[in-house]
């Protein structure tokens, strides 16, 4: 029974490691995916005739937009370095592993945080507006 599992894992580790590749150019293509639309908005936002504090928010908004991309690009890399870390459990894939997963967890709880305060912020602003008609 070990020597079969043995080698059915030897036949599969291939095409693990291909979707672990395509995993990781996955990754990249998101994280590029989001850098384009956040700079289309910027630059839209930047030619825009609206005030400078208007624009200031609007940049934080697409900052916080971008930053969702860099989420998601760590996540799909992390599940591929966890199915690399299966297939060759090596200490470096291992701590590599939990570098990464500390990283994103940092990232997403500030990320979150100011997502939070934006959107406040933005109830605000139209309450604000609300008040003012």
């Amino acid at each position: 029974m070990t020597d079969l599992a043995h080698n059915l894992m030897n036949q599969l580790t291939p095409f693990f490691e291909l979707f672990v590749l395509a995993l990781n150019v996955f990754s990249i293509v998101i994280l590029i995916w989001g850098v384009i639309i956040a700079g289309y908005d910027f630059i839209k936002n930047e030619f825009s005739n609206q005030g400078r504090v208007w624009m200031t928010k609007q940049n934080n908004f697409i900052k916080n937009y971008l930053g969702s991309y860099v989420l998601l690009s760590l996540e799909v890399l992390i599940a591929a370095d966890i199915i690399e870390s299966i297939l060759k459990p090596t200490f470096q894939d291992i701590l590599k592993l939990g570098i990464l997963v500390i990283i994103r967890t940092i990232i997403s709880f500030f990320l979150h945080k100011e997502i939070e305060e934006a959107m406040n912020s933005k109830d605000k602003l139209e309450i604000d507006k609300e008040k003012m008609k």
